[in-house]
């Protein structure tokens, strides 16, 4: 087990060498990962491996999305103090909790109930009170009647659809990854007005799928 200093070393060094070099250098994002302990929503057989540069297992085959790539996601997002927040995927719930230190209010969707029940015991942990956690599958969009301003999915959509889009308040922000092993687009989506959105590349990666996300149309001959 780390010591305290060798856990603020490593934490440290996950900021600045993984972070910070992937072009994430907005000083409001870094200090919340910096501030936010990730090794206590790494599940403990993991807890080592909380500021490695990999995707950390989680139950039901589920990973945790590398730091650098959390990283990203927060800065794309540009999320402001009193923005409504939605997650698609809450997981181990440490986006969960860095979403809820910059934004307003949270709304963080899971399919698997135990994931739900977990980040409820950590975010309380942590005092992060300004989050909402729900199960269900929201892999094709999510029943709300008064709209986000920004959107985190935390897996991967083999086809990008528009079921998130129309979540989007006028100006909100849509972050997804789309695409098919191995090489995956990341994209923000900006909508601007009732009828037309933006849609940005941002860099390659990979990330599994969202469980039960549409996926392409079988080719038929």
């Amino acid at each position: 087990m780390m010591n305290t200093m060798n856990l603020e070393q490593a934490r440290f060094n996950m900021v600045e060498q993984q972070i910070r070099t992937w072009d994430v250098l907005d000083d409001r994002v870094l200090d919340t990962l910096a501030a936010t302990p990730r090794e206590d929503f790494v599940p403990e057989p993991y807890r080592a491996l909380a500021f490695t540069d990999i995707s950390v297992p989680l139950a039901h085959d589920q990973v945790m999305m590398p730091p650098k790539l959390e990283g990203r996601t927060l800065q794309s997002l540009s999320i402001q103090p009193t923005d409504r927040v939605l997650e698609i995927g809450t997981g181990s719930a440490y986006l969960t909790a860095c979403l809820a230190k910059l934004g307003g209010s949270v709304l963080s969707v899971d399919l698997y109930e135990d994931f739900t029940s977990r980040a409820e015991t950590l975010l309380k942990e942590h005092d992060i009170d300004h989050v909402t956690l729900a199960s269900g599958d929201a892999a094709s969009g999510w029943e709300d009647a008064t709209g986000f301003d920004a959107i985190a999915v935390t897996g991967s959509l083999p086809v990008l659809h528009k079921g998130f889009h129309t979540l989007l308040r006028p100006g909100g922000r849509l972050f997804v990854i789309v695409g098919q092993p191995p090489v995956m687009e990341a994209l923000l989506v900006t909508r601007v007005d009732e009828q037309e959105w933006i849609q940005e590349s941002l860099f390659e990666t990979s990330l599994p799928a969202l469980v039960n996300a549409p996926r392409p149309e079988a080719f038929r001959f």
